[in-house]
C-alpha cells in the first residue's frame, strides 16, 4: 500500500513512513492511493474473529508490507488487551433499530483508545526497526491528548508533547493528562481554542528545520494511521448486525471529522454502509456544510460538549479530496482560498455528492441536556454529552425501514460528571482505576498561542529528552 498527499506536493509513502511523517510536506494529509476492497466471503470470514484479530485482518491491507502481519495481530492484541468488557465494542439496543456501539472501555474512557493504544505500538515496533527517536506533537479539544498520553508514556524512543486549550476540556480530561508523570511527557496549556492548538500543530509541521531537528510526528488524526486504527470497530458492529448481507447506517458525533471519516472508509473498502449521520454541537460547521453547502469559520463557543468544539474539521480535506475526484491540484487551491478567506468553496456537485451518503444533525446545549434526561428516563441508558448527540442524530435521520442504525458512543458519562448531574440527577463514578484522579498531583506549563513560544517549550524539551535510558513501563 503506497499513500499520497491530498495536495499532490509530498513525496509517495508507505505505511510505516506515513505513521513517522504524520502530516505531509505540502500541508495536505496522506491518504491510500487506492482503497481496499473486501468481497462478502471476506467480511464473513471475519465473523469467527474476536476483536483484535479482526483488526489486524482490517487494517493489514494498509499496512501492506510495512510491519509483518504477524507483528500487527500481536500488536492489536496487546493494544486492546487493558480494555475492560469482554466485547471489546459492546452493543446495547435502545429501541427499534436503534443501538449504541459503546467505545469508552478502554484505558481513558473514550473512542480515542482504539486508535492510540495501537499507534503507540505501531511506533515503538517501527522506530525499535529503524533505531530512530521522535517528538510526537498534538492538539486537543479533550480526549487525543490522555489517549495518546496513555498510549506513549515512558516510551523509550518517544517524546510527546500536547496543547490542550486552558480551561476549555472538562477537569477529568484535563487531569488525565497532567496527572500521568513521565519524563518523556509535556503538557502545555495554550491560552486559546482547540483550533489555535491545532494552527500550531500544524504550523511547527510547517517549519521544516524545526520540524527536521526534533523529529516531529503527530498524534492527531492527521496522522493516516489513526483513521486507520479506527475503522475495525466500524466493521465489527456492522458485522454483528448482519452485515454483509444486511445494510447498516452509523451516527457519529465529530468535530474534527475523523471518526465518521474511518466509517467512510470502511464503506469504501466495501462494508454495505447506505447512510452517515454527523452530530454537532451549537460549533455546526460540518451540520451547515452538509445543511446548505456552507463551510465558514465562525467563532468556536464552549459547550457540554467540549470534545467537539472545534471551528475547522481537518478531516474533511481528505473526504474533499475523494468528492473532488482525486484531484489534489483542486484541494489545494480549494484549501489554499480557504485558509485565506474563511470560506470554502466547494464544487455545487461534489455537495451534491456528499449529500448522497452524509446527513447533518445540530443539538444545542439545551437539546444536549434535554437528550440525556430522556435517554435515562425513558430507557435508562447514560450517555455522556457527545454520545447523547449521537443517539439524537440517529433518530431523527433513521436509514430506512429494517436498516439498523448504529450510534457510537463515544465518551463515558463519568467524564462529564457535571453535566450529568444537571440533566439526570446522577452523578456517575469513575471506574475504579482512575477512581483517584482527582488526588493525583498535576504538572502542566501554560503558554500563549503563539509559534515562537511554542516551539522554544517544546525544543527545549525536546533536547532534554531526546534518547532517555529505556526506563520500567508503568499503568499510570
Amino acid at each position: 500500500m503506497r499513500y499520497v498527499s491530498t495536495r499532490g506536493g509530498a513525496p509517495v509513502r508507505d505505511f510505516a513512513e506515513v505513521l513517522l511523517a504524520g502530516l505531509a510536506e505540502d500541508g495536505g494529509l496522506y491518504v491510500p492511493s487506492a482503497w481496499p476492497h473486501f468481497a462478502p466471503a471476506d467480511w464473513r470470514a471475519l465473523r469467527r474473529l474476536d476483536y483484535p484479530a479482526l483488526a489486524a485482518r482490517v487494517l493489514q491491507p494498509f499496512i501492506g508490507e510495512a510491519i509483518p502481519f504477524a507483528t500487527v495481530e500481536a500488536l492489536c492484541r496487546d493494544a486492546y488487551r487493558a480494555f475492560r468488557h469482554p466485547a471489546t465494542v459492546p452493543l446495547i439496543q435502545l429501541g427499534p433499530h436503534l443501538f449504541t456501539a459503546e467505545l469508552f472501555h478502554g484505558p481513558t474512557l473514550a473512542f480515542k483508545d482504539f486508535a492510540l493504544q495501537l499507534l503507540g505500538r505501531f511506533f515503538d515496533h517501527v522506530l525499535t526497526a529503524r533505531d530512530q527517536h521522535l517528538t510526537l506533537i498534538g492538539a486537543t479539544s479533550g480526549d487525543t491528548g490522555s489517549a495518546a498520553i496513555a498510549a506513549c508514556h515512558d516510551r523509550a524512543r518517544l517524546n510527546i508533547a500536547i496543547l490542550h486549550p486552558k480551561g476549555r476540556t472538562s477537569d477529568i480530561q484535563r487531569r488525565q493528562m497532567t496527572t500521568v508523570r513521565a519524563p518523556n511527557v509535556l503538557n502545555l496549556a495554550i491560552d486559546g481554542t482547540f483550533d489555535d492548538c491545532q494552527d500550531l500543530v500544524k504550523a511547527m509541521f510547517a517549519d521544516a528545520p524545526f520540524r527536521a531537528a526534533h523529529h516531529l510526528s503527530a498524534v492527531n488524526s492527521i496522522n493516516w494511521a489513526r483513521i486507520a486504527a479506527q475503522i475495525p470497530y466500524y466493521v465489527a458492529t456492522a458485522l454483528a448486525l448482519g452485515a454483509p448481507e444486511r445494510e447498516v447506517a452509523f451516527a457519529v458525533p465529530t468535530g474534527n471529522f475523523g471518526n465518521v471519516l474511518a466509517a467512510y472508509a470502511a464503506r469504501r473498502m466495501g462494508l454495505p454502509i447506505v447512510r452517515l449521520v454527523v452530530g454537532s454541537n451549537r460549533n455546526d460547521i460540518l451540520a451547515r456544510f452538509l445543511a446548505g453547502n456552507d463551510m465558514s469559520l465562525r467563532p468556536v463557543e464552549p459547550s457540554l460538549s467540549p470534545s467537539m468544539d472545534i471551528a475547522v474539521s481537518s478531516n474533511f480535506e481528505r473526504l474533499l479530496f475523494e468528492l473532488v475526484d482525486r484531484d489534489a491540484g483542486a484541494t489545494a487551491a480549494i484549501m489554499r482560498d480557504f485558509r485565506a478567506s474563511g470560506r470554502m468553496a466547494v464544487p455545487e456537485a461534489a455537495w451534491r455528492r456528499a449529500r448522497r451518503l452524509f446527513f447533518g444533525f445540530r443539538l444545542d446545549d439545551p437539546g444536549t441536556e434535554a437528550e440525556i434526561r430522556r435517554l435515562a428516563t425513558q430507557t435508562g441508558y447514560l450517555a455522556d454529552p457527545h454520545s447523547a448527540i449521537g443517539i439524537a442524530a440517529a433518530s431523527a435521520h433513521p436509514a430506512g425501514p429494517g436498516i439498523p442504525m448504529i450510534a457510537m458512543a463515544t465518551a463515558h458519562p463519568a467524564k462529564f460528571p457535571d453535566a450529568m448531574e444537571r440533566a439526570t440527577g446522577q452523578r456517575p463514578p469513575l471506574p475504579k482505576p482512575l477512581a483517584d484522579l482527582y488526588e493525583r498531583e498535576e504538572a502542566m506549563t501554560e503558554a500563549p498561542a503563539d509559534l515562537a513560544e511554542v516551539e522554544s517549550l517544546i525544543g527545549a524539551f525536546a533536547r532534554k529528552n531526546s534518547r532517555p535510558e529505556p526506563p520500567t513501563r508503568n499503568s499510570a
